[in-house]
């Protein structure tokens, strides 16, 4: 019998996502009603890098009866959205596997308070809409991973990783995924609300004035990621630094910052998952956080405009 996967808070992540995986499984992806409708009507279309064509699988804005004994539920919501997404379909996600496929800090902990079967996800994958249900996948960083949240690897782990790579998607399984969120958060703290509020493109916080900021984003990122006592592949800030300078920026320098789209369009930013949840733990812990502070409130104030 196929595995049954149902994706949760489907935009343009989540629909691709659905698509891929519905080549090699059951899958029903919740979804606002224009993409929905697409779906129906003519399939996900699909082009970029993970292939180019027209995918069809279960799509609606709500989750049918038939749906409620899935294997796995893929939350891939905004940050913003997760609270709402799991008191939705509370009922559904009690004591299932529940994956988490977004950005930032405490959207795990979040959906742990209503299953004790979390799996946390990063993806770092660039997913472009091109209209209702038609998404084109222009970069991929890095594999997926996937892990036991907070730590540890199991069978539900594997199975799933086996699925998306049969699925034609490159992932792995790791028994440390708390590292690879904060790997991915470290680079959005770094840069996504500095080039929001200035409205420039990646490339041009390399600036002094800008990357003396980033810098300190960044150093008191990492203390706070010590007092957590996380591991990360880049032993100091200076370290990190470095690998985004040389690295990281250079791929990205053209990007402009997703946080900056949301603010344009009056939308709320992820901002409390990102500097915004590295400002709470480092009062939790009693570090003083004040440039991950400063760019929190500057983007809560950009969000009142």
């Amino acid at each position: 019998m196929d595995m049954k996967i149902v994706v949760l808070g489907a935009g343009a992540v989540g629909l691709t996502i659905a698509a891929k995986l519905s080549r090699v499984a059951d899958v029903h992806a919740v979804a606002r009603k224009r993409h929905a409708d697409a779906v129906r009507e003519r399939g996900l279309l699909m082009t970029g890098i993970w292939g180019e064509g027209a995918y069809r699988f279960s799509c609606s804005e709500d989750l049918p009866d038939a749906w409620l004994d899935a294997d796995y539920y893929i939350i891939t919501a905004k940050s913003t959205d997760t609270e709402a997404v799991c008191r939705q379909f509370a009922g559904a996600i009690r004591g299932r596997e529940v994956v988490s496929l977004q950005n930032g800090i405490g959207n795990e902990e979040i959906i742990g308070r209503f299953t004790d079967r979390v799996i946390g996800g990063m993806i770092i994958t660039g997913f472009e809409w091109r209209g209702d249900a038609s998404v084109h996948v222009s970069v991929e960083a890095a594999p997926m991973k996937l892990g036991r949240f907070p730590s540890g690897m199991d069978d539900a782990v594997g199975r799933l990783a086996d699925l998306i790579g049969e699925a034609g998607i490159r992932v792995e399984a790791t028994g440390g995924i708390r590292s690879d969120l904060w790997s991915k958060t470290l680079y959005n703290c770094a840069l996504n609300p500095l080039g929001a509020v200035t409205n420039v493109p990646y490339g041009a916080l390399t600036d002094p004035h800008a990357w003396a900021i980033v810098t300190a984003i960044v150093r008191e990122a990492y203390q706070v990621v010590e007092a957590e006592g996380v591991t990360l592949p880049w032993e100091t800030a200076e370290a990190y630094l470095e690998y985004l300078r040389t690295t990281q920026l250079p791929a990205t320098a053209t990007h402009h910052s997703s946080m900056l789209q949301d603010l344009t369009l009056g939308r709320r930013t992820e901002i409390d998952f990102l500097n915004g949840a590295v400002a709470d733990l480092g009062r939790r812990h009693g570090i003083d956080v004040p440039y991950n502070t400063c760019i929190t409130e500057l983007i809560h104030f950009r969000e009142q405009l």
